[in-house]
């Protein structure tokens, strides 16, 4: 395609906007949404091959919301500002992809079940991310907290049970994920679930498990006997 060639070179009901207004966003290929995010494209290169460039570049939709701020700012056309609005896009359609499946009247002491429920939630972060479920005393979740990461000086008992205490919990379950795919929890895992299961002790909230998410596959501190 020449890459001089515009939107505005289209007729008028064949370019992406207009389309998305008379026949409804469903109607768009992923070229045409990812042209209408972008907005417009770069002095000697339109947004319409920018586009496609992107597409062709990482093969799939999937994979280009799964690409990091600096893989997508090394394709030409897509800088430090465009690539942080792809990102913005597509963590807001993870987060209401992850609002479908509910905890609510759900007992959570199965760690397969709850690595089903929470898998979506975690598995396309690039940097580890910790989350917690608090449960009633028919192990039923209440609330969910996104603390942010897994670090012993970071993650602090006061703000880990914060939400358990609020909701005067019975129990909590852990959860963070791995991006290396290993599901095997570090050494770091192993100190900040003991300091956290025994700051539990004492608060009277018992930490029911701790799971450790990838893609495919999950770690089980309960079913390791680790807890």
């Amino acid at each position: 395609m020449n890459k001089s060639f515009t939107i505005h070179d289209l007729p008028a009901e064949e370019r992406p906007r207009e389309r998305l207004v008379k026949f409804g966003e469903q109607a768009l290929s992923a070229q045409e949404l990812l042209q209408l995010i972008l907005g417009r494209g770069i002095a000697g290169e339109s947004v319409v091959v920018t586009a496609q460039k992107l597409l062709s570049q990482f093969g799939s939709l999937q994979k280009l919301a799964e690409a990091s701020i600096e893989e997508l700012s090394s394709i030409k056309g897509i800088g430090l500002a465009k690539a942080t609005q792809l990102k913005a896009v597509f963590e807001i359609g993870r987060r209401l992809s992850t609002q479908t499946p509910s905890y609510k009247n759900k007992d959570l002491t199965d760690p397969k079940k709850v690595y089903q429920l929470i898998k979506s939630k975690l598995k396309d972060y690039h940097k580890e991310h910790f989350y917690i479920i608090v449960l009633n005393s028919r192990n039923h979740s209440i609330a969910e907290v996104s603390v942010g990461s897994l670090d012993a000086s970071v993650v602090h008992p006061r703000e880990v049970f914060a939400e358990a205490i609020k909701n005067k919990a019975a129990s909590v379950i852990f959860a963070h994920n791995h991006p290396s795919g290993d599901p095997e929890p570090s050494e770091d895992d192993l100190v900040t679930t003991k300091q956290l299961t025994e700051a539990g002790k004492i608060l009277g909230i018992e930490v029911v498990d701790h799971i450790i998410v990838t893609k495919n596959s999950y770690f089980s501190f309960k079913d390791g006997n680790l807890i």
